[in-house]
């Protein structure tokens, strides 16, 4: 036990300095104030929390609930073929099948962001491609919508759907599967009752993943969406580099990490309650 003990102790050295500490710090500036300069002053004011609850910022919230929400279920629609596919694949084919999974995560994720700028753009690749196509006789406004925000944090954040559901799939015990087909069920009626209740737990590992990066994401709304894409993490990005407004963003961030701790309490609640309905049925 003791030796167990010094083995973590770095662990919880490293969590308690760049976690615990910078958290600490958020809170605290959570509740000050600010000069008109943005000098932060500590007069320990809820404020910045009533703030939250105006319109706008409520609204900025919504937005980025829905929009994670839309991004966990493309992923799971685009995500669970894939990798299922791989799974599929003879085992020394399964491994170039998941590198080519994990490649983006080899490029920086500003580049791979403006690289679909120049795919998108009215002058872009795909434009460029459609005309000369004869397909459109314009450009097609591509970028700086919400679809393209969609795009790029499907894109982005696919990966994390993809490699949970893998090893979930890679995990199943086949002989189920043999056992329903010599029952004489169909590959859909195996797949139904027997795969995708048993992944489901790699389902689940990959929508806490992408839900909770989505409703912080800015980077991708910043540069495909422009403008018009306004989501919590932009506010944030905003409230610390422009407005200089680091109480206000404090609280913002606080109230971020809040909801997502509800969201995942309610989310894994509701899977137990779903496995016990299945049980008693």
């Amino acid at each position: 036990m003791k030796n167990g003990k010094f083995l973590i102790a770095p662990l919880l050295l490293w969590l308690g300095i760049f976690f615990a500490i910078p958290l600490l710090i958020v809170v605290v500036v959570s509740f000050a104030g600010r000069t008109p300069y943005g000098q932060v002053i500590f007069n320990w004011t809820l404020e910045n929390y009533v703030r939250f609850f105006e319109p706008l910022y409520l609204s900025i919230f919504a937005d980025t609930l829905w929009v994670a929400v839309l991004t966990t279920v493309f992923t799971i629609i685009l995500g669970y073929p894939l990798a299922y596919y791989i799974a599929q694949l003879p085992k020394k084919w399964q491994q170039p099948g998941l590198i080519l999974v994990m490649i983006p995560f080899w490029i920086n994720f500003l580049i791979r962001s403006f690289a679909w700028v120049i795919i998108l753009r009215s002058q872009g690749v795909l434009n460029t491609l459609l005309i000369k196509l004869g397909f459109i006789t314009a450009p097609l406004q591509l970028l700086y919508n919400d679809t393209a925000v969609m795009v790029g944090m499907v894109y982005s954040l696919l990966p994390f759907m993809v490699l949970p559901i893998y090893v979930s799939l890679e995990q199943l015990d086949r002989r189920l599967l043999e056992a329903a087909y010599d029952l004489g069920a169909t590959p859909f009626t195996a797949f139904r009752k027997i795969t995708l209740p048993l992944t489901l737990s790699g389902i689940s590992e990959g929508t806490i993943l992408v839900f909770i990066s989505s409703l912080g994401m800015f980077i991708v709304p910043e540069i495909m969406g422009g403008a018009k894409a306004a989501l919590v993490g932009n506010l944030i990005q905003n409230q610390f580099l422009s407005a200089r407004n680091w109480p206000f963003g404090s609280a913002l961030s606080i109230v971020l990490a809040i909801l997502s701790l509800v969201l995942i309490t309610i989310y894994y609640k509701a899977l137990a309650a779903g496995k016990g309905g299945g049980k008693d049925a």
